[in-house]
């Protein structure tokens, strides 16, 4: 997945949930900070662990996300 800040002062905050559960518990979610301007890619994301969907939280509207299917 691509992700851009496309703000020009903040740094903005992508979540991605983690399906999988360790002894019944939840796993901590992965969760990438990225800067005024800049672009990221992220992934793989196994099924294994991220389950069939996707989950993605994004902390603001200048985050624009982008699937990638390799």
């Amino acid at each position: 997945m691509i992700v851009k800040n496309s703000g020009s002062t903040v740094a903005r905050t992508v979540t991605f949930r983690l399906a999988k559960t360790v002894d019944g518990f939840a796993v901590a979610p992965r969760t990438e900070t990225l800067a005024a301007g800049e672009e990221q890619l992220f992934g793989p994301f196994g099924p294994g662990d991220y389950g069939g969907r996707l989950l993605v939280d994004a902390d603001h509207a200048e985050l624009t996300l982008a699937p990638v299917r390799i």
